[in-house]
């Protein structure tokens, strides 16, 4: 019971922090979604770092494991938005932000996940 309460806890501090991300960088004007991209780049940067210092430094209990990589990490990138951006692109026929946005939120979020497990090497 105790790791279902730090993977709530840290999934709330995600999601908000997430939104407010959303609420200032996302272009309401140009659709663009810059906060989205942020934070689910940021998100993986992070999981790199957290999942890095838990497996080979041995660094973080178990705990803090699940509050950070499952609680935060999860509460702050987003598939489900991500997807239904890019249903928006798709709807409105704008097919290069689809493709830009897609290619640029994989490659960018794995080349962060191996920088964060490489920061910490």
């Amino acid at each position: 019971m105790k790791h279902v309460l730090l993977v709530f806890l840290g999934g709330g501090f995600g999601s908000v922090l997430r939104f407010l991300i959303g609420k200032y960088l996302n272009n309401i004007e140009t659709g663009l979604p810059f906060g989205t991209f942020a934070a689910n780049v940021l998100g993986s940067l992070f999981i790199g770092i957290i999942l890095g210092l838990a497996l080979r430094q041995n660094t973080l209990s178990q705990g803090q494991v699940f509050l950070l990589a499952s609680g935060f990490c999860g509460g702050f990138t987003t598939f489900s938005t991500f997807a239904y951006e890019n249903y928006v692109f798709l709807k409105s026929g704008d097919f290069t932000s689809f493709a830009v946005y897609t290619l640029a939120s994989f490659i960018v979020g794995f080349l962060a996940v191996f920088l964060g497990l490489y920061l910490v090497k």
